[in-house]
Order: C-alpha cells, then sequence, then structure tokens
C-alpha cells in the first residue's frame, strides 16, 4: 500500500508538472499584455513599468515560467530584496521562513496561484474556494442522482431482459447519453422554470446562496440546485444504467451465483448479497470519471442557470481574459482528476480482493 501510494504520487506529481508546463505557455503566447489587462487599458507608462516590475512580466518567458513554478511549489525560494517579485511578502503569500542562504530565504508555505486581472487584485485561490464548493455540491447532488437511479434501473433492466421494459429503459439511457447537457440546460430552465414554473415553483437561474431581498444577509435555496443537478445527471444516468445492466447480467453467469440460486436463496438475496458488489466496478470507473469531469464540464450548466460555480467562473474569466483565474482553475481541476483517480483505485481494491494495489 505504501509503495503504491510513492508510486501514485510521483506519477500526480509529473502529470501536474506538465499541465503546469502546457497551461503556462498556452496562455502566455495568447496576444494581449497581462499589465494593461490589469490596468483596464487605463494607463501610463510609469503604471505599466511599476506592474510589470511587480508582477515579473518585464522578465523573459522562462523566466516568468520559473516564477510560476515558483509560486505553486509547496518548498520555495524567495530573494530578500524587498522590489524583487520573489520577495517573501505575507499578504502575498502564506508561509513561514525556514532559513535564510544569502540573499535567499527557503519557505515553506501554500501554493500561491497568484492575483485576479479584473477583480481589483483578488487571489485567484480566494476566487476558487468561493465557488468550487458550490460546484462540489451541485455535482456530488447530479452524481448521486445519476447513480441512486442509475443501479436501480440497471438492476431492474437486467432482471427484465428483452422485456418491453428493458427496452423502454435503454431507449432512456440511450436519449441520456446522446443529448448535450447545454441543450438538455436550456430546455428544462424554459420548460420547468417558465412554463411550468406555477406548478414547479423553480427558477430559471439561481444559486446555492442568493441575498435577501430585505437585506438580511444570505439564504441557502436548496431549490435552485435540482434542474442543474437533473440536467448534470443525465448523461452519466444513461452510461450507469447501462454499465449495470451488462454487468449484471455477465455476473448472474458465474458459477457462484448459480451456486447461491442452488442453495434456495430468492433472486433479491442472489442480486443484492452476492451479485451486485461484483458487478460494481464498471460502474465505479464511470462514476469516478464523470465525477471529475463534471468539475470541468459544468461550466455550460451553471452558466445557463446562473449558478455561481467554478464553471461559470471560468466562463466570466473567459470573457474577460482573466488568465490567472482561467489558469488556477485548470490546475485545480487537473488535480481533482488525479485525487479521484487514486481513490477509485482504492475503491478498486475494496470491491474487488483480488486487485492488489502494488
Amino acid at each position: 500500500m505504501v509503495k503504491y501510494l510513492i508510486n501514485k504520487l510521483g506519477y500526480a506529481l509529473l502529470t501536474l508538472f506538465g499541465v503546469v508546463t502546457v497551461i503556462f505557455f498556452l496562455f502566455n503566447v495568447l496576444p494581449g499584455d497581462p499589465a494593461r489587462m490589469m490596468l483596464d487599458q487605463n494607463e501610463n507608462s510609469e503604471q505599466l513599468a511599476r506592474v510589470k516590475k511587480k508582477y515579473g512580466f518585464d522578465q523573459p518567458l522562462t523566466v516568468q515560467y520559473l516564477y510560476y513554478l515558483n509560486d505553486l511549489s509547496v518548498v520555495s525560494l524567495h530573494k530578500t530584496d524587498t522590489t524583487a517579485y520573489t520577495y517573501f511578502d505575507s499578504n502575498k503569500y502564506t508561509g513561514k521562513v525556514l532559513a535564510e542562504i544569502g540573499n535567499q530565504q527557503l519557505v515553506v508555505k501554500t501554493p500561491y496561484l497568484r492575483e485576479s486581472f479584473q477583480k481589483n487584485g483578488k487571489k485567484v485561490s480566494q476566487i476558487i474556494g468561493d465557488t468550487m464548493p458550490n460546484t462540489i455540491i451541485l455535482a456530488c447532488v447530479a452524481i448521486f442522482i445519476a447513480l441512486f437511479l442509475g443501479v436501480f434501473l440497471g438492476i431492474l433492466s437486467a432482471l427484465k431482459k428483452d422485456s418491453s421494459l428493458d427496452r423502454g429503459i435503454a431507449l432512456i439511457s440511450t436519449l441520456g447519453m446522446s443529448v448535450p447537457s447545454f441543450f438538455s440546460a436550456i430546455l428544462f430552465a424554459w420548460l420547468f422554470g417558465f412554463v411550468l414554473h406555477e406548478y414547479t415553483n423553480l427558477n430559471m437561474t439561481g444559486s446555492l446562496y442568493e441575498v435577501d431581498d430585505f437585506g438580511m444577509g444570505k439564504a441557502i435555496q436548496w431549490k435552485n440546485i435540482i434542474l442543474p443537478a437533473i440536467v448534470l445527471g443525465i448523461r452519466p444516468l444513461g452510461v450507469v444504467i447501462q454499465l449495470m445492466r451488462n454487468s449484471l447480467l455477465e455476473v448472474l453467469t458465474q458459477d457462484f451465483v448459480r451456486t447461491a440460486r442452488a442453495k434456495g436463496l430468492n433472486s433479491f438475496q442472489v442480486v443484492f448479497k452476492h451479485a451486485l458488489k461484483n458487478a460494481m466496478n464498471p460502474v465505479v470507473t464511470a462514476i469516478s470519471g464523470w465525477f471529475a469531469s463534471m468539475l470541468a464540464g459544468a461550466v455550460f450548466v451553471e452558466f445557463i442557470f446562473g449558478w455561481n460555480g467554478l464553471g461559470k467562473e471560468v466562463v466570466d474569466a473567459l470573457n474577460t481574459l482573466d488568465l490567472p483565474v482561467i489558469m488556477g482553475a485548470v490546475l485545480i481541476i487537473a488535480a481533482t482528476f488525479v485525487l479521484i483517480n487514486i481513490v477509485v483505485d482504492l475503491i478498486y481494491a475494496w470491491l474487488d480482493p483480488k486487485i492488489k494495489l502494488e
């Protein structure tokens, strides 16, 4: 187990290093001057030079890349010169100086994702911290809907193989997998949030927290999560239904199931006590992949429903070319993918003792 986690950690760091490298050079070859973006095009030459020096934009691209790696690293080097970009400023970095080496300080700190170009220097980590929980909540509810209904309908479809019910469920799952999420979002928002609003009492747009009209602060509106969660869960629902059905049908043909039936166990006991756990591996694979992709793919759904999550924040950042926010969001999503893959491997080992983590 320890060796496995060390290997996985090494692969994770290499993967994240590759992601950091790609997103840095990809977004830094885009046309436009970051310093001018930060000043909103209202600058003079003195202001421009000061901003470029403060954020290291006056350095060659390779040096800026090393600065970026230094910002993201948990253990990093910083100059004691207060005018240098890499000076350890407690207002920018959250950490502690371990040692001083000449004019350099060895520092342990939290990764620094830099500051937004458009939001008055607000830290990217704070922006992501404010929006990521909403996206995680939305993704969790969507996955729960897809998993609960998908497993139930998949079992039902397998037990009623080749019946009209089986064909009807197959039609539903096929439609769910084929319809794009942005189209479903528009359709659901219009139908249930506008046309049938009188009966559903659901809104076309709205986030988890809404400001009270009477100045009483923020209030949680759980009903606003219903439509975006259903829309986000439709496609994984179709996948889970088919995987559950096919996997369960395969498991039901194995020898240990026939032995269980020969002992006089009824269908419920055979399925839920013996076959289901063995049939869940492909479902776990699908759900883990979909959960990670939801954090990245909820962009259109969040934007259409006005859900204040990371996806909507990325759309806003793309519209304003707020590069640090985009880069930080991509990096966080990549780290989430890596973490989920490790967790899934551990779940595999729990579901199937024959799987060894090496």
